[in-house]
């Protein structure tokens, strides 16, 4: 595991630890520019990057957030340099091997999202291993997105529905919007309330387009492998300080509170 960050008391005494969000989602960006940026090979960004991982699943448990998703590998990845891709794989195992011991250690719940099927049957072997010994943790969920995109996860629960429906299982009127998240990959964790995208770009790049439709979205310049706890609490301030309204008025929102 890498190098933790110390957390800020400034920044941890600017949280209400009473609104933190139960959910919080995170586009990993910048390996590669990180890499570029020190004359290092792409491969080095990303192996940093796994020690941003570290870092803010930490945080995450020190906060008490329930439920942490990252965007480890999307179905477009794919199409990278094949070398890239090989390298890709290799830290994922490492990754899968060295912390199942510390989510058993630290009651942390593993879970996956996307096409499973296509890694090679080593990395599928490990995905299970570790959803099955971690399956009974409460701690917390970590999530990976791993050769997932969100218009493929959409189509795919759309077939789904469409078969139950086919063999009589539910009729047309019964589909609304949450049955049809019961058949996404995401059934049963709550939407992500905060969304941090690292790196500077300001798209959420095929990443769970269902699920973000009342998400607090955060963008950061940072690369993701300088990404620490740190910068995560500036992300939780921020969101902290907005108004989330979920299409009701002002006034609504303050007779509800």
């Amino acid at each position: 595991m890498g190098e933790r960050s110390l957390l800020d008391p400034d920044l941890l005494a600017q949280l209400d630890p009473t609104r933190l969000p139960k959910h919080i989602a995170i586009v990993m960006d910048g390996n590669g520019r990180w890499a570029q940026q020190r004359a290092l090979p792409r491969n080095a960004g990303h192996r940093e990057g796994v020690k941003s991982v570290d870092d803010i699943v930490t945080t995450c448990r020190k906060l008490g957030i329930p439920a942490l998703t990252l965007y480890a590998l999307s179905t477009e990845n794919w199409s990278r340099p094949r070398m890239e891709v090989r390298a890709l794989m290799r830290i994922l195992r490492e990754y899968l091997r060295k912390e199942l011991h510390r989510m058993l250690r630290e009651n942390i719940r593993f879970n996956t999202i996307g096409r499973i099927s296509d890694f090679p049957e080593t990395i599928q072997t490990l995905i299970s291993e570790a959803r099955e010994k971690t399956k009974q943790n409460n701690g917390m969920i970590l999530t990976l997105a791993l050769s997932y995109g969100a218009r493929t996860e959409i189509v795919d629960a759309v077939r789904r529905v469409a078969q139950d429906v086919q063999q009589g299982l539910i009729t047309p009127e019964q589909i609304d919007a949450h049955l049809f998240s019961n058949y996404l990959y995401t059934a049963g964790l709550p939407d992500p309330d905060l969304l941090i995208r690292t790196s500077g770009e300001l798209r959420i790049s095929n990443f769970l387009l269902w699920q973000l439709a009342y998400t607090e979205l955060y963008f950061t310049p940072v690369y993701w492998p300088d990404f620490r706890g740190n910068d995560l609490l500036r992300a939780i301030i921020a969101f902290q300080k907005r108004e989330r309204r979920f299409g009701l008025t002002q006034e609504q929102c303050w007779e509800k509170g």
